[in-house]
């Protein structure tokens, strides 16, 4: 994660939540009381986000001190510590829903992404994200996908180059789409399109591309697919890929699944603080 877009999204955070300040907090507790809070799972889970969890009470309070009882990734059970936190009771009063908001979340993302990933373990697959991320967040859920056992496909549009069905419309075919990017990219930089038939991964081969997508293809269209590229490119499988169905879709051979679940359709784990 990049620590200074991770700071600028904690700190638009606090403002956003704590504004000109805790009406109730400011009001209520007296200056120069400690305390100790314990961040508790009440379910199985893969815990994510541990590390920005502490840097929101870091910003909050500089003097907070923060404990790691387990570390970002760990598989752990219902009633399980995984942090304790010590400081200024109006400090962690401060901080405690911000910092449970992204470890909530991002734990969410990295136990779903574990149950895919384990359930294509005995493939020789590689399981990814995509962009299908929350805006301004995709850092810290791109990076719970990692602790899920997952990997991570391109950052943004700047990163990698996909030529989508919506840009082969707007030129007209794949050769051509292909043979515009690769006059202006450096060498150094991959291609990848999406094709949707037979006769698109056949194109696509023929320009000689890095990568190419297997947009929602029957499971019958899959394997040819992969037969037909025979390893002279990556393929990749793409769209409603599920639970249900991400096994069926390695046995076809692909090189990678790239599922947006992961990002877009999470269900934030439930984690507490309780203050001693």
């Amino acid at each position: 994660m990049n620590d200074i877009e991770v700071k600028k999204v904690i700190r638009r955070a606090i403002e956003e939540d704590i504004g000109t300040g805790d009406i109730t907090t400011d009001n209520m507790i007296e200056n120069g009381r400690k305390v100790e809070g314990v961040i508790t799972v009440k379910e199985k889970s893969v815990v994510a986000g541990l590390k920005v969890a502490e840097l929101v009470f870091k910003e909050i309070d500089s003097e907070v001190k923060f404990e790691h009882m387990k570390n970002d990734g760990d598989l752990v059970k219902e009633g399980d510590k995984i942090a304790s936190v010590w400081g200024e009771i109006s400090s962690i009063l401060k901080g405690e829903r911000l910092a449970l908001n992204f470890l909530q979340r991002m734990s969410g993302i990295a136990t779903k992404t574990r149950k895919y990933v384990d359930r294509v373990k005995d493939y020789d697959v590689r399981v990814t994200d995509t962009r299908k991320t929350t805006p301004t967040l995709r850092d810290f859920e791109k990076r719970a996908v990692s602790l899920g056992g997952g990997h991570n496909h391109r950052m943004g549009l700047y990163d990698a180059v996909l030529i989508k069905d919506n840009h082969i419309k707007s030129v007209g075919t794949i050769g051509e789409s292909i043979e515009r990017v690769r006059g202006k990219i450096p060498h150094t930089t991959k291609i990848e399109v999406e094709v949707e038939s037979i006769e698109g991964v056949k194109e696509a081969l023929d320009n000689d591309v890095d990568i190419i997508m297997l947009d929602n293809m029957s499971l019958e269209d899959m394997e040819r697919a992969v037969k037909l590229i025979g390893g002279n490119a990556i393929s990749e499988a793409s769209g409603s890929i599920t639970l249900e169905n991400i096994e069926e879709v390695a046995k076809t051979g692909v090189d990678v699944i790239s599922v947006g679940a992961l990002t877009h359709q999470i269900e934030s784990i439930d984690i507490g603080l309780d203050v001693k």
